[in-house]
């Protein structure tokens, strides 16, 4: 799946090789702040856990995994002074995927770095992931959760049409956390 330059950013399929880029975005306590209380990922951590939960998940020809958000060069990144710069990424997988995966269900998630907040790259970038994940015959509809006090990640599930669903304890490997759902049907 390829997914389309946006007026400002440039989206690609993230690979098992992008350790780097993923650690070099959790090592600011603000990005991590709403993830575990702020504390930054170690590299072996990316190694160890990170790189393998994306191998689970990986499709490229689904569009699962993680799309890697470059700021392209134009006049709107100059004036942040962001162009070419890695911003984030935007998550695709299916919803409840490590423990009762929905392939009809896409979630979607993002990360960014703190200098690009508020500029609305991550609702732009998710919503051209958004639409290009939409296509895939089987897919029915996109969700998305945050922690409750995560005001700027759930006004970007409102920006991609999402409605709130129900606020429940989501189950991962990794640890619980209780979570705010969205959705869309597409």
């Amino acid at each position: 799946m390829q997914i389309a330059n946006t007026a400002r950013l440039h989206l690609s399929l993230m690979t098992l090789d992008d350790n780097a880029l993923l650690f070099e975005l959790d090592q600011d306590e603000r990005v991590m702040h709403f993830l575990n209380g702020g504390i930054k990922s170690t590299q072996h951590q990316i190694d160890t856990v990170m790189i393998p939960r994306l191998a689970q998940y990986l499709n490229p020809q689904k569009g699962w995994g993680l799309w890697k958000v470059q700021a392209l060069d134009c006049v709107e990144n100059d004036k942040h002074q962001l162009s070419g710069q890695y911003l984030g990424w935007i998550l695709v997988r299916p919803m409840h995927f490590f423990t009762q995966s929905q392939p009809h269900n896409i979630e979607l998630g993002w990360r960014f770095k703190y200098v690009s907040w508020g500029k609305g790259y991550a609702t732009e970038a998710a919503n051209a992931v958004m639409q290009a994940v939409s296509t895939v015959d089987e897919v029915t509809h996109v969700s998305a959760i945050a922690v409750e006090d995560n005001l700027a990640s759930i006004a970007i599930m409102k920006k991609l049409g999402m409605q709130f669903q129900y606020k429940r304890l989501h189950r991962d490997p990794l640890g619980d956390t209780e979570a705010v759902f969205y959705q869309k049907r597409v």
